[in-house]
């Protein structure tokens, strides 16, 4: 059996001394000797290691497309039955609610202020329509119909907007 160098295999299977010392550090290649090799089994290994990768590789691909495409059904089905809502929806919801909750809020002094007014010094009374209408005012905030029938409401208007133009 005759031995020859990592110049002489780098020669016969196309690559750099380096790259051989790399196969033979990845266990691709074995040396039959330090510093010396094999000709015959080094380059059938090193063609099954080049034979094996690109498939390797593409079946892997091809798995994690199909993981894609199966995830991007699934999203599409549960937004079709309501179970998901795409971000700008979600956003433009929450959006709705704080400004209508902002608007509830600025509107209690002109709204509360007569009343109170005429209590005169009945703190116990003052308390009591200040918490209702400040509960009144949360109750809108913990349930999403009411920001959500506004927001119809304006997709509604926009959708018209753009059939007229």
């Amino acid at each position: 059996m005759k031995l020859y160098t990592s110049k002489v295999v780098a020669q016969w299977i196309g690559v750099t001394e380096r790259r051989v010392r790399q196969l033979r550090d990845e266990g691709v290649i074995q040396e039959a000797r330090p510093g010396l090799y094999d000709l015959q089994p080094t380059v059938t290994r090193y063609i099954a290691y080049i034979g094996g990768a690109g498939k390797e590789s593409l079946n892997q691909e091809r798995t994690l497309l199909t993981k894609e495409k199966r995830k991007a059904a699934e999203m599409d089905n549960e937004q079709r039955r309501g179970d998901l809502h795409s971000t700008a929806d979600v956003e433009r919801g929450i959006k709705t609610m704080f400004l209508n909750m902002r608007g509830r809020l600025l509107a209690l002094p002109a709204k509360l202020s007569p009343t109170i007014a005429a209590m005169g010094d009945d703190k116990g009374r003052i308390f009591d329509v200040l918490k209702e209408a400040i509960e009144e005012a949360l109750e809108e905030l913990s349930t999403s119909e009411a920001a959500l029938a506004v927001q119809e409401d304006e997709d509604d208007a926009e959708r018209s907007q753009d059939e007229e133009v």
